[in-house]
């Protein structure tokens, strides 16, 4: 009886993310038929990708038992980069691309050389990074927005190949990618073992600093590659965008089961929760709700995904 118990909780917690926005989409249908249009499904797409991308690189580092606060500032130093290079007539769009994807893996790769060669709490490192971050877009771009960009580098977050808009591309490119690395790699199964338990990896003759090198570098890009959707889609390197950015991502992995202990995970989950609050979002917005409430929404649905993930810590 116990076992057929924990057997069903168990399974609830693999597919309760899947139900949960079945039934959310379903209910939406039927409260407003504007749900359920190919431009809403569009914009709710374009809003999801840009949090799916950091939430992605997120995943990686807290199935591997740390954290990333600085994600949000990552993006505003990459998108105040990338601007930088990307007004018309003076560089090709490659270079504000790599540009700003150098700086988001430099940053990463600074937290988590700091992190292995400190010892320091990921948390506390992160919270530093994030505020410098905020200093660097500051710096960088003389505490003005940087506008004039090209038509080519405005089309990565507002252009569509066969109607079907770019940054969804890139999401569904970016989540393959991210699978593969977890699943199919040596890498991925040396993120789960370090998360697991860490002594233990090391033991097994794992390179744990070089793991979580990767991991953090790995963050840095994906939050890279969402701050230059970012900056394209609004047409201007703002030094501060991204602010709270890493919160509905790092909600967007717990609520699609990454564990806040390490060493559980999937993509497919994290892409779910990332679905799950960008449909939420949309579908308060469609009702007139303020966004005074959809901060309250989005609390209670964080400290939910954390009530039942050490419920089912304590069941297994």
């Amino acid at each position: 009886m116990e076992n057929n118990i924990q057997t069903r909780f168990k399974n609830f917690g693999q597919y309760g993310i899947f139900i949960a926005f079945a039934l959310l989409c379903l209910v939406l249908a039927m409260i407003t038929p504007r749900f359920f249009t190919v431009s809403n499904l569009m914009t709710i797409g374009n809003q999801v990708s840009i949090n799916a991308l950091l939430a992605f690189g997120v995943t990686f580092v807290i199935i591997t038992g740390g954290i990333d606060l600085s994600l949000g500032s990552m993006v505003a130093v990459t998108g105040v980069v990338a601007a930088s290079f990307a007004h018309p007539d003076t560089y090709p769009l490659i270079v504000p691309v790599l540009l700003g994807l150098a700086a988001g893996s430099g940053m990463g790769a600074f937290n988590g050389l700091v992190i292995t060669k400190s010892k320091v709490p990921p948390f506390i490192v992160t919270l530093g990074t994030m505020t410098i971050g905020r200093g660097l877009a500051l710096i960088w771009s003389n505490g003005r927005p940087i506008s004039n960009l090209s038509d080519s580098f405005n089309f990565i977050g507002g252009g569509n190949i066969l109607g079907i808009p770019f940054p969804i591309i890139i999401l569904i490119i970016a989540f393959v990618v991210c699978s593969i690395i977890l699943n199919k790699t040596v890498l991925g199964r040396y993120m789960y073992a370090v998360g697991g338990n860490e002594p233990a990896a090391r033991a097994s003759g794992i390179r744990v600093t070089r793991v979580k090198m990767w991991v953090y570098s790995i963050c840095g890009l994906l939050s890279a590659m969402g701050g230059i959707l970012l900056t394209s889609r609004i047409t201007t390197g703002q030094p501060n965008a991204g602010a709270g950015f890493e919160l509905d991502a790092i909600a967007a992995a717990i609520i699609g089961g990454t564990s806040t202990s390490g060493g559980t995970g999937t993509m497919t989950g994290t892409l779910m929760g990332a679905l799950l609050i960008g449909v939420i979002s949309n579908s308060l917005d469609l009702l007139n709700v303020t966004s005074y409430y959809q901060q309250v929404v989005m609390g209670a649905i964080i400290i939910g995904a954390v009530v039942l993930d050490g419920m089912g810590k304590e069941k297994r």
